[in-house]
């Protein structure tokens, strides 16, 4: 054990007198802090923006004043949805998604306001969040530090010398394993930080301790990749190109190759075909703002049957607002089932690109932090379908006061003059149909069991990186 003591050391007094290490390392300290601090200020800023502006939208759709129940239905509602503790670290799939929607009758609207679609090219390389520089910056930083750990050693003839002196190979591998993991976790020092600040701030303390413990293996694996390389390279030059290659290909390549992959198994509709297709199933439907439509003739006929009346007139009740219930939902019906069908599409593909995380540690961190996180893509797709909930729920009661609340008469001439549009209007009193919104990430059960698939992948990389470490004990010969 003093052996692997003096190794370590050692280690860190070279790093000191080079310069190198200790400038590599203090600028991933500080980039990863600095990356933290803003994050951590501007999540916390919408965070309470949203909030509040959530707040109002509800005030204010409340405070309107006696209006036509379907002038509410079109007046809408808006969402938000707000971000996640950790998304001070990891903001996964928000910053592409958009974080809020507007609710409206007759339409699914998308959500809007992602960070990236209203930025431009250049500036999306200005805001780095942490999870980015741990999982492509801190690799590559780590490399800069060890890939000379053993080569040098190599180099000066000091390995054989300390070989033949009974030094065993596996100690100096070790002494140099543990002194460039020491290191690296320097850049994960303020992940921990930040997961400590989480958990003061509501979240579990075991999704909090799983995502750091998360960076500590891909961490791990990474110095594991750069001590093994090392070892079994004859010269630096070597060993410096063969883990910058390694990096390209882990850390960029292969998620690309997973993206593209992805897109070309599951292939998605565009948004203009998905429109059209959209437009041409609604149409089929009829217009629910004109009840003589024939599409509307065998609901007229049932409720003069229902009700034994010969007109539409004289129904207990609005004849236009049941047409906008019964219109509504056989057009939310159709939309949810194209909703449906893209949102299994982006599943798929997320789920092709997740298995290649078996060919890259990368991927497979990248899945597991935005799943701890709360911030990937089935997250995204239960906030759009909670709002589409709510949405439906307050567009159908508003109809429903439009066939209850409002006599049809009235209703029907109502752009006659002032006094038959006063008339039909209802009492505001009626616009406490609205639920109150608010969107949390799933259950800390229900996330450490969605990122078991991508746990695994990161100790297939433990496991495959402990038997590079133990061929290169096997290769280094005196």
């Amino acid at each position: 054990m003093e052996t692997i003591k003096h190794i370590f050391a050692d280690e860190w007094r070279y790093w000191q007198r080079t310069k190198l290490g200790i400038t590599v390392l203090v600028i991933g300290l500080l980039l990863t802090l600095a990356a933290v601090v803003v994050n951590t200020i501007n999540i916390q800023h919408a965070a309470n923006e949203r909030t509040q502006l959530q707040k109002t939208a509800e005030a204010r759709f409340v405070d309107q004043p006696d209006r036509h129940p379907h002038r509410m239905v079109h007046y809408g509602h808006y969402v938000f949805r707000a971000p996640s503790q950790l998304s001070t670290v990891e903001p996964g799939v928000d910053a592409y998604t958009g974080t809020s929607i507007f609710l409206e009758g007759h339409r699914q609207n998308s959500a809007m306001f992602a960070d990236q679609r209203q930025s431009s090219g250049m500036t999306r390389f200005s805001s780095l969040s942490p999870s980015f520089l741990l999982q492509i910056l801190a690799p590559l930083f780590v490399i800069i530090i060890g890939f000379a750990a053993l080569t040098r050693e190599k180099e000066a003839g000091t390995l054989n010398i300390m070989i033949t002196q009974g030094l065993p190979v596996s100690q100096l591998i070790l002494g140099k394993y543990l002194a460039l993991f020491c290191g690296a976790l320097l850049f994960i020092l303020p992940v921990g930080i930040a997961s400590i600040l989480a958990t003061l701030s509501g979240e579990a303390a075991l999704i909090t301790l799983g995502f750091f413990v998360g960076y500590c293996f891909y961490m791990a694996i990474w110095c594991g990749v750069v001590i093994g390389i090392s070892s079994l390279c004859g010269k630096g030059s070597a060993s410096f190109a063969s883990l910058i290659s390694v990096w390209v290909l882990l850390c960029i390549l292969v998620p690309r190759i997973g993206s593209s992959t992805a897109a070309a198994l599951e292939p998605s509709q565009g948004k203009l075909e998905a429109d059209f297709a959209v437009l041409e199933e609604l149409r089929k439907l009829g217009d629910g703002h004109n009840a003589q439509d024939p599409a509307f003739a065998a609901l007229k006929a049932n409720l003069l049957a229902q009700y034994d009346a010969d007109d539409v007139d004289e129904l207990p009740v609005n004849f236009r607002g049941v047409v906008a219930q019964y219109s509504e939902q056989k057009l939310t019906d159709v939309l949810n089932r194209f909703a449906e069908a893209r949102m299994d599409t982006e599943l798929a593909q997320t789920q092709v690109s997740r298995w290649f995380g078996w060919l890259s540690p990368t991927v497979a961190i990248r899945t597991f932090s935005m799943t701890m996180a709360g911030t990937n893509i089935e997250t995204h797709h239960r906030f759009l379908r909670e709002a589409e909930t709510l949405r439906f729920d307050f567009v159908q009661s508003l109809n429903k006061v439009h066939a209850d609340h409002l006599d049809y008469g009235h209703d029907v001439n109502r752009y006659k003059n002032e006094d038959t549009a006063k008339a039909a209007k209802v009492d505001a009193s009626h616009w406490q149909v609205l639920s109150s919104f608010s969107f949390t990430p799933d259950p800390a059960a229900a996330r450490i069991q969605q990122s078991l698939s991508a746990a695994t992948q990161l100790l297939f990389w433990v496991l495959l990186t402990v038997g590079l470490l133990v061929v290169a004990v096997r290769r280094v010969k005196p």
